[in-house]
């Protein structure tokens, strides 16, 4: 064969059908990137919501028995309030007959707002040490809180033992809370507690470097003095006892509004203010105490500091005392509203953030300061720019997640259940369908032995006719074959020729046509059949001997008006066409059998399909309207009122593609097509009669099972593989495999049904972990081209003719 070369500088006009392509490829690019980063967006939803309920880098990690050897003694001896002051050990005490309430694991979305309403009942400030994730989560409670005046220190982000962490994850735990914080209260705090810290004594040479650390930024520890205990449960009257400090010792107390069931809690803490205060004790937060002890300070003349508020200057304590912190870090270790112009407010007063210390009902009132904070809430500072933007992001994000992914677990459940009952629905009337269908007696009519006509659309398929027309010549039907060459640039009109001439086939007729596309060339051999029963097949197909003659006895029946033939996979040897082998045999095979006995078949064939020539007029012909033309006549021939049923004797054997990128182009067509064609028909929802059947049982089918449900499918697969990396991950392989083996028990049996071999099926468990993804993107792909009113012509793959001899037929 000779070919010629254009001549230098001269480049050759593309035909209508390379722009076309090259126009959907420039098409497909964004779209697939866009169905990319819309699973990966969900993705990353499902990772935060996991990080927030510490699945993702959760560490249940718990320190206990450590050496405290290399903690000072003044540290492990001193008050419950550690500060750093040029790395040396700052610690203070509670005031006596003082209370400073500190709350630990919230907020909590039951208890929380409880206490906030005790609280407030009894005039009592208190002091929470919130969880990140969960301020995250519940951000109108912190909101409150703070509005509320009580005071809120960090308690990490996901309550993890910082000891066992590295500096960037305590890092982390740090800015992530306060970013939490920023988002639900406009505010940032230096207060920090340790989650399962205790009293000072307790830190060991593990956990202070943290502390250190800590400090070294400007954070102030916060530790307790008394532990009621109420996670224990011990009942209302042992966790008022244990609440209940000895003499008039001040004390830092711990209970806990989150964490577990707090409902002793919640009887308990009531009582235990009116007993305090009855024992003339006031209540204030961690702000307040250090206040108070500045104050005490100023008025008895000891401690080298000014004061202990920002604008204070250099308060200096070097003891084991109660001395304060240098103010004005960032963030700072002491609090900034306490004045070094009066007394501090060391009472029962509360005052929201905004406003100077009033009077309070038990304890004397202080001035505020200046930057509008009250002394109450001195460790909190205004969150601005970029922190409080961020934050923001963060409780929005969190909104999201906290939304979608309850939602996604609800529905993939109800898509779980779906798919079960569809595996169960397809065995139950696939094995009808067989019985039906292979039973002795059956019989469509009368036997048909008439001529049929076959038309074999063709574009660029020098590779597969001659294999197509010796297969049509072994026919023990009688047929005519129309060969319908739509603008070939290869010459398979000429090969086509010459094949039939040297199988000595008479019976051929090569019509060539400009290029039109696929319904246009089936339309030109649906006008020029001379026979009423036509057989169309693609031009890469191969047919056995029988299979025109087993397509057409349904015709005996006059309601049938057109018949699915079965496709058969002729390149399985390699891993791509063992895995399509498998989708044919068990999910095409399996729901036509189905879809059949519904009478309701969504689909026939390219590869393989008969219609009644009158019908094909009377519906107006293969459509150019979709991209999937067999989807669309299927549906116009049941709107017509005509009968579609499969015939699983007549077989073809197709070459299916060979590369990724074909099938990716070939899956995207089939399935963006049948969206058109569903779309296109919509109307038969309210069809009545017979015509009504496909719109009142297939079309949903199809849409539940061809649509809705491969396009959640993958967040199955992503499940999954969080819970095996983040939840537990031998009952989740356990339960991927049990689904597997009911994919498997399936899967033989349809290759029974097909008499199939059993060996093919070694290849499922690779192709439910990578095949079946690629068709979950290629759904996803197309359901935003059809979202989005994008247009595509038909694709032509590109074919090798390997596909010869009918592969296992006898």
């Amino acid at each position: 064969m000779t070919t010629t070369t254009p001549s230098r500088g001269r480049r050759r006009a593309p035909t209508r059908m390379e722009r076309a392509a090259g126009k959907a490829a420039a098409l497909q690019r964004p779209r697939v990137i866009l169905a990319l980063l819309l699973l990966l967006g969900l993705t990353c939803v499902m990772l935060l919501d996991g990080y927030l309920r510490a699945e993702v880098g959760g560490d249940q990690r718990v320190r206990d028995g450590a050496s405290a050897s290399k903690v000072p003694d003044k540290v492990l001896n001193g008050g419950p309030i550690l500060t750093f002051r040029n790395g040396k050990p700052v610690t203070q005490t509670i005031p006596k007959k003082t209370i400073v309430l500190t709350f630990d694991d919230g907020p909590n979305p039951t208890y929380t707002p409880t206490v906030l309403k005790i609280l407030e009942k009894y005039d009592v400030p208190g002091t929470f040490f919130l969880v990140g994730s969960m301020v995250s989560r519940y951000p109108g409670i912190v909101k409150q809180m703070v509005a509320q005046g009580n005071e809120v220190g960090i308690h990490t982000f996901t309550h993890v033992d910082l000891s066992y962490q590295s500096d960037a994850r305590i890092k982390r735990e740090m800015e992530q809370t306060q970013l939490a914080l920023a988002g639900a209260a406009g505010i940032t705090t230096t207060l920090f507690r340790a989650p399962y810290s205790s009293e000072t004594d307790a830190i060991d040479n593990y956990s202070y470097p943290v502390y250190k650390k800590l400090g070294a930024s400007g954070y102030t520890s916060v530790f307790v003095d008394t532990d009621s205990d109420d996670w224990k449960q011990p009942g209302v009257a042992k966790i008022i006892k244990w609440a209940t400090p000895s003499g008039t010792s001040g004390s830092s107390v711990l209970f806990h509004d989150a964490g577990g069931v707090r409902s002793q809690t919640m009887k308990a803490l009531p009582e235990y203010i009116e007993k305090m205060k009855a024992k003339g004790y006031t209540f204030t937060t961690v702000s307040g105490a250090i206040a108070k002890n500045a104050s005490a300070q100023r008025a008895s003349g000891t401690g080298a500091g000014t004061g202990a508020g920002a604008g204070a200057g250099a308060g200096a304590a070097a003891g084991t005392g109660t001395g304060t912190v240098t103010a004005g870090a960032t963030p700072s270790a002491a609090p900034s509203a306490a004045s070094s112009a009066g007394p501090a407010g060391a009472g029962n007063g509360r005052a929201p953030v905004g406003s100077a210390v009033g009077g309070g009902t038990g304890g004397a009132a202080g001035n505020g300061s200046g930057n509008g904070i009250s002394v109450l809430q001195g460790a909190h500072r205004e969150a601005t720019g970029m922190t409080l933007y961020e934050g923001k992001a963060l409780i929005y994000a969190v909104t999201v997640a906290e939304w979608v992914v309850p939602g996604l677990a609800a529905g993939l459940t109800v898509v779980g259940i779906a798919v079960m009952s569809r595996f169960g629905m397809m065995l139950i009337l696939a094995r009808r369908h067989y019985r039906q269908r292979n039973k002795r007696r059956f019989s469509w009519g009368p036997t048909v032995t008439r001529p049929v006509t076959v038309i074999v659309p063709a574009y660029n398929e020098k590779e597969c006719i001659a294999n197509t027309l010796e297969s049509l010549a072994k026919s023990t039907h009688p047929i005519e074959v129309i060969v319908v060459d739509d603008g070939s640039s290869d010459g398979t009109s000429e090969i086509a020729r010459e094949a039939a001439r040297s199988f000595g086939m008479t019976n051929v007729r090569v019509i060539r046509q400009e290029n039109a596309g696929k319904p246009a060339a089936l339309n030109n051999g649906v006008r020029s059949a001379s026979y009423d029963i036509v057989v169309m097949m693609d031009g890469d197909t191969v047919f056995e001997p029988d299979t025109v003659r087993h397509l057409v006895q349904p015709f005996a029946d006059p309601e049938v008006g057109a018949v699915a033939g079965n496709a058969k996979v002729g390149n399985r040897n390699t891993v791509i066409g063992a895995w399509q082998h498998i989708e044919y045999v068990m999910g095409f095979n399996l729901d036509r059998r189905m879809y059949d006995l519904l009478r309701c078949m969504p689909t026939i064939p390219g590869a393989i399909g008969a219609f009644r020539r009158e019908a094909v007029l009377q519906v107006g012909g293969m459509s150019e309207d979709t991209l999937a033309e067999d989807t669309d006549i299927t549906i116009a021939m049941h709107r017509a009122g005509w009968r579609v049923v499969y015939q699983e004797h007549a077989k073809a054997w197709t070459e299916a593609p060979a590369s990724l990128k074909q099938l990716w182009s070939q899956r995207y067509r089939w399935s963006y097509g049948t969206m058109q064609a569903l779309w296109k028909h919509r109307k038969s929802l309210t069809d009545t009669g017979s015509s009504g059947r496909f719109g009142r049982v297939g079309m949903p089918l199809v849409v539940i099972f061809q649509i809705i449900t491969p396009v959640f499918a993958p967040l199955i697969d992503v499940f999954t593989v969080y819970s095996m990396i983040f939840v537990d991950f031998w009952a989740s392989l356990a339960m991927w495999f049990a689904v597997l083996g009911i994919q498997l028990l399936c899967a033989a049996y349809a290759f029974r049904l097909d008499r199939e071999k059993y060996r093919y099926l070694l290849m499922m468990p690779l192709q439910q972990l990578a095949y079946r993804q690629m068709m979950y993107l290629v759904l996803i792909h197309s359901s935003i081209t059809a979202l989005t009113g994008g247009r595509l012509r038909w694709q032509k793959l590109k074919r090798t003719g390997e596909v010869g001899t009918p592969a296992g037929a006898s």
